[in-house]
């Protein structure tokens, strides 16, 4: 029989962030593109990945913890290029482009 190890335990290392981890890597972001939040939070979110309010808050959703970093770093660049750029138009997606490169591939919505 073969005994199940919980999802944390079979995830590769480059699949998962600790919570610590997750926001280091948001701050890191946020100094290289010239950004400060105001607060970061992380708790689930049903509809989406992030959230951005017009005050600096920035949410994200704790499955991002278990999703591979590449789309974690997209997600974090996303919501950071909000506290610059508050809607989706060419400058947002110019700025997305120069700091993500290839974005398009991942999905914003979740399954």
């Amino acid at each position: 029989m073969v005994e199940k190890l919980p999802l944390s335990k079979r995830l590769p290392k480059r699949h998962t962030w600790t919570e610590a981890a997750f926001r280091v890597r948001v701050q890191e972001w946020a100094r290289t593109i010239g950004v400060q939040p105001t607060q970061v939070h992380l708790r689930a979110m049903r509809r989406k990945w992030a959230s951005c309010s017009s005050r600096g808050r920035l949410t994200f959703d704790t499955g991002l913890l278990a999703r591979e970093r590449g789309f974690g770093d997209f997600v974090i660049v996303h919501e950071l290029l909000h506290l610059r750029v508050p809607n989706h138009g060419k400058l947002f997606k110019s700025l997305l482009s120069v700091y993500v490169p290839g974005w398009e591939r991942w999905r914003l919505k979740k399954a």
